[in-house]
């Protein structure tokens, strides 16, 4: 009861916000509560991904949005809100894992290695930043299935002596948690490198230890796999496949490498799986039992192990290559600037972790040949795979938790043990039993620290900003916003962005200026948000940009936001990293930029103050470099040519045809509408009307769609001159897709469900 009230206390620390945490979770929240007006899990989502829609069935599975829904459900009689219950819904799986994972390890090990390691886990920032209010990731729900499954497994030992082979109906624990974990994260497919492991590791350390009798829990422990891969592979079929199944691009292509064909198994993992692992690890696990009969001595067992861990390794290298192919998953967005799949260093090892990573390498204390037990071996098949996972990206310091938390609190009392025997004053069998209790408060101490320093992007602003396009936009009008914030536009704005949930290198090169206002245009771009925050994030979009495969970056790009610092004696000073910028005020202005010792006068400045840009005449310059200064939110802008001539830059600082300002705070987020030849979508009782603003348009073209993503129709209609048209009564399907051309050129696209 201790760890679960610290569990819970340091996971609801951020329910003080208004607003939730990171983007995903808004984009989340707002299909959940458009599935419950519409009172159906629809596929095609129209306010996603413009203007083509987004297809849900291609993401997640749907569990991943049922869960808030029926824990909603369950608890609006005492009045709480849907976005209450998805704001909470993370804690309470989350300490789920912790009270399963305590329970797990209670029949593994013993009180107190249970306490410690779950007392860390609790503690363990790693775990907390993906289980705690307001921040909302699938990940989460794996471990909590990992946790149940663990839980069986450790039954399936307990129960040993007292239900002899009836204990194996355990087993069909993790059978079922492996498979139900698919139907709540497309990513879903580590909880069976973990179970498998663990039965090979099982199985290993049975060998070593001659405890041939826990060969058969190693075999269940796989069969359990294969059973839970069967069971995943049919509720695909009714939720929707992960990552890799059949109607993912990558999926098939990792298919076509393997050679396998996706029919009855239609996720290339699970074929992989089932044709390949399952196999394998029942092979090597026979192979184990028959060796286990004839070798008795340990130190033989040992290299028998190595021998055949070379030559798994060989044959997995030169007989499987294209098993291989799985580890693209880790370079899918190589060279994408995105925080969380960038190779994890050490700083984000200790914001997850602290204390604990230093501790856990005492798990091994275990494995003296005189205290080691299989169940130590067993745990190996999840420490191996997570803390190669953990470093591969940051964001799977959270797959890794488990792992950390075990080794160190397991690893914290076997070192314990084996000191406090050899003590022999109370005076330092005290400082030992301090220091078992300061460990973990030292993780305490940064784990609060840590979840107390949580901030959200989402502000007042923003809010402000997307409250008015939704009051003041068209249904089906598309909105172009860098990608991070395409999930807020979906959220508040109840409008369809062009990017969201994944970088999109042709909106980056169109804030450069690489795409002009004819791509927006046949995009049907009817909104373009620019923002600060967007200058913030320069570089990011930069890279984004040069990751396109057909853009040739040539250009230097050189940019930097400074705050204001000082306005003393009438002189403005913004500093930042080595750039120091006094801009003195008058009938002519005054600025010189100090760049890391160089003194230089821009081109020229640009000042908003009050909602007002004005061009102040300067007193000297002598460089092709560009300062825009906002006295209302003070902060100044300092660019060379190329980054003022970028798309962004105009924008933002004086828009002009086909650009018109619609919407501005002074200095943080301002929209701009894009003039073109409009479609608006008008609803009058069963009637859809095409209403045809700057009517240049000749044809219009109409897709119709079924829920699951099936064109069921496409024709052209004439509508030259006219002002007005009805969708016609022989259009069918429920979500329609629409282009207006001039000639052969289009000049506005869109999209909206019909039903």
């Amino acid at each position: 009861m201790l760890i679960i009230i610290i569990a819970t206390i340091i996971r609801l620390i951020p329910i003080r916000f208004r607003y939730l945490l990171g983007y995903d979770p808004y984009f989340h929240l707002a299909y959940i509560e458009e599935a419950l007006k519409a009172g159906d899990w629809f596929n095609f989502f129209t306010l996603a991904n413009g203007p083509w829609g987004f297809q849900v069935k291609t993401f997640h599975p749907l569990g991943l949005w049922m869960t808030p829904a029926y824990i909603y459900k369950i608890l609006k009689i005492f009045g709480v809100s849907i976005q209450t219950a998805f704001k909470i819904t993370p804690v309470i799986f989350g300490v789920l894992t912790i009270a399963f994972f305590y329970l797990a390890l209670l029949k593994f090990y013993d009180e107190k290695r249970a306490f410690f390691a779950s007392l860390f886990l609790a503690l363990s920032f790693g775990h907390v930043f993906r289980s705690m209010v307001n921040y909302y990731r699938g990940d989460n729900y794996m471990l909590f299935w990992y946790s149940v499954a663990l839980l069986g497994v450790s039954y399936g030992f307990y129960m040993k002596e007292r239900l002899g082979h009836k204990r194996f109906a355990f087993y069909l624990i993790p059978a079922l948690a492996s498979g139900l974990a698919s139907i709540f994260w497309q990513a879903y497919y580590p909880i069976f490198i973990f179970l498998i492991l663990n039965g090979i590791f099982l199985a290993i350390g049975s060998f070593l230890l001659d405890r041939r009798e826990y060969l058969l829990d190693s075999s269940a422990i796989v069969l359990s796999t294969a059973f839970g891969a069967m069971i995943a592979n049919y509720l695909g079929g009714k939720f929707g496949y992960g990552m890799l199944g059949y109607n993912r691009e990558f999926g098939r292509s990792i298919a076509s490498e393997l050679g396998i064909e996706l029919g009855v198994i239609k996720d290339a993992y699970l074929s992989i799986h089932l044709y390949y692992l399952v196999l394998i690890s029942l092979i090597f696990l026979a192979m184990l039992f028959l060796l286990s009969r004839f070798i008795k001595d340990r130190k033989t067992r040992a290299v028998v192990i190595v021998g055949l861990g070379i030559v798994a390794l060989l044959v997995f290298l030169l007989k499987f290559p294209a098993l291989k192919e799985l580890s693209r998953v880790f370079g899918m967005f190589e060279g994408v600037p995105i925080m969380e799949t960038r190779p994890t260093n050490f700083q984000d090892v200790w914001n997850a972790f602290s204390i604990s990573i230093f501790l856990s390498p005492l798990f091994f204390l275990r494995f003296h040949p005189d205290r080691v037990k299989v169940e130590d071996f067993l745990f190996l098949g999840l420490i191996i795979p997570s803390l190669y996972m953990l470093s591969t990206w940051a964001r799977f310091v959270s797959i890794g938790s488990l792992a950390i938390a075990i080794m160190a609190g397991v690893g914290l009392v076997e070192a314990y043990e084996l000191i406090t025997p050899r003590l022999e004053n109370k005076k330092a069998f005290g400082a030992a039993l301090i220091l078992l209790i300061l460990f973990p408060a030292i993780n305490a101490a940064f784990a609060f620290k840590n979840a107390l320093s949580m901030d959200p992007f989402m502000n007042e602003a923003w809010e402000d900003a997307l409250t008015w396009l939704k009051n003041n936009s068209n249904e089906n009008d598309v909105v172009l916003a860098w990608w991070d914030y395409g999930t807020w536009v979906t959220y508040y704005a109840r409008r369809a962005p062009v990017a969201e949930i994944a970088p999109n290198s042709d909106v980056a090169l169109y804030y450069l200026g690489e795409r002009d206002e004819n791509w927006a245009m046949g995009l049907g771009v009817d909104y373009v948000i620019v923002s600060y925050y967007d200058f913030i994030k320069f570089g990011a979009i930069v890279k984004t940009a040069n990751a396109h495969p057909r853009y040739n970056a040539s250009k230097k790009y050189g940019l930097m936001v400074l705050p204001l610092t000082s306005s003393y004696g009438g002189v403005l000073t913004f500093e930042r990293k080595g750039y120091k910028i006094s801009v003195k005020p008058g009938d002519v202005w005054e600025v010189q930029a100090n760049i890391e010792g160089r003194i230089i006068s821009p081109q020229e400045l640009y000042v908003e103050y009050q909602g007002r840009v004005v061009k102040p005449k300067l007193s000297y310059s002598n460089t092709e470099t560009y300062l825009y200064i906002n006295l209302d939110y003070q902060y100044a802008i300092f660019m060379n040519a190329e980054a003022f001539n970028t798309t962004l830059t105009k924008l933002f600082i004086n828009a002009s045809e086909p650009y018109e300002l619609v919407y501005s705070d002074g200095g943080l987020i301002k929209i701009l509408k894009l003039k073109h030849p409009n479609v608006k979508i008008d609803r009058s009782g069963n009637k859809v009307v095409f209403s045809f603003d700057n009517a240049t348009g000749t044809r219009l073209k109409i897709w119709g769609f079924l829920d699951n993503g099936t064109m069921v129709f496409e024709k052209e209609y004439n509508v030259e001159n006219k002002a007005e048209f009805e969708l016609p009564q022989e259009v069918k399907g429920e979500v329609i897709r629409y282009a207006c051309f001039k000639d052969k050129r289009v000049v506005d696209m869109g999209i909206f469900r019909g039903d």
